[in-house]
């Protein structure tokens, strides 16, 4: 009887260590049309989910406890080529992680870009990245948040959404009476799309986002290494160099870009890893998610 209570404990214990709750973005999604289309999530046999047709954007808020609060915020963009997003392995579970070191992790279910439920599909999944920072900022007192700490987190295509976020916070696309800032304090991206340029980029993600024939000056606009400035925010960028799916130059050329204009880089590329593997690259020992709390405490956000 003992063992099954002490069980018990346990299991509200692991259930209850960083208390979760969801937000929606708005009162009124913009840039929406009128659609039969319903979100969508599938779970594969080890457990992973997958969500789809996103038309209500949200926020799963994973809180450190009052003691461990470092006052940091991030918001994490999981990947899925813009057609889904990997919401356990490039979401939940980074988000415990973060929450362990006394971030306050937010888990954005951002819409994927869709001409069938959106006015306007190359900007939707930034609308719902700047309105994530505009709301933590808006919260930031309420929640224990300092609003000089909200970083941006995001892989593979969540990356392009997060180095969109990072490079494009100049322009809103949402409607921001108060004028709060939309510029992530700093980036966090893990093997990213960052270009839509033919010979590097991933095609998937590109013709889902601009098109398939997307006009030069769009396509451009949304190759983040030639949209970085001295005012991009610090980045820290972790990639396999036999990525086959996301190419490292991706990586490589966003960190020289960053270089280029003085802005304060980490970058670690593993020889092996190939594409999609989360916090845990299993073709080595070393863990990068422990190199990623270094840096952070190196700059200040958490202790």
């Amino acid at each position: 009887m003992k063992k099954i209570s002490l069980l018990l404990a346990l299991l509200l214990m692991s259930l209850t260590e960083y208390a979760q709750d969801s937000i929606f973005l708005y009162k009124t999604v913009p840039n929406a049309k009128a659609s039969s289309i319903r979100e969508k999530q599938e779970t594969d046999a080890k457990g992973l989910t997958r969500v789809s047709d996103v038309t209500n954007p949200c926020v799963f808020v994973f809180r450190p406890t009052k003691e461990m609060n470092t006052g940091t915020a991030v918001i994490i963009c999981p990947g899925g080529g813009y057609a889904r997003l990997a919401i356990t392995h490039e979401g939940y579970d980074v988000a415990k992680k973060l929450a362990s070191w006394g971030i306050t992790a937010f888990v954005l279910k951002y819409r994927l870009p869709s001409d069938s439920i959106m006015l306007d599909k190359t900007i939707s999944p930034l609308q719902d990245a700047q309105r994530a920072i505009q709301l933590v900022r808006e919260h930031a007192a309420e929640w224990g948040i300092d609003m000089n700490k909200v970083g941006i987190m995001g892989f593979s295509a969540g990356g392009h959404l997060a180095s969109t976020a990072g490079t494009h916070f100049t322009k809103a696309v949402i409607d921001n009476p108060a004028n709060i800032s939309l510029r992530p304090d700093f980036m966090i991206l893990g093997y990213p799309v960052i270009s839509f340029n033919d010979s590097i980029g991933h095609t998937g993600s590109k013709n889902n986002l601009v098109g398939k024939h997307a006009a030069n000056d769009l396509v451009a606009y949304y190759s983040n290494e030639l949209q970085v400035t001295p005012q991009t925010p610090p980045a820290f960028l972790v990639h396999a160099g036999d990525d086959k799916t996301v190419h490292v130059a991706n990586s490589l050329n966003f960190y020289a870009a960053l270089a280029k204009h003085h802005v304060l880089a980490e970058m670690h590329v593993y020889p092996q890893g190939g594409h999609g593997f989360g916090m845990n690259n299993t073709t080595t020992k070393d863990q990068w998610i422990d190199r990623l709390k270094v840096w952070m405490q190196g700059n200040g956000w958490i202790k």
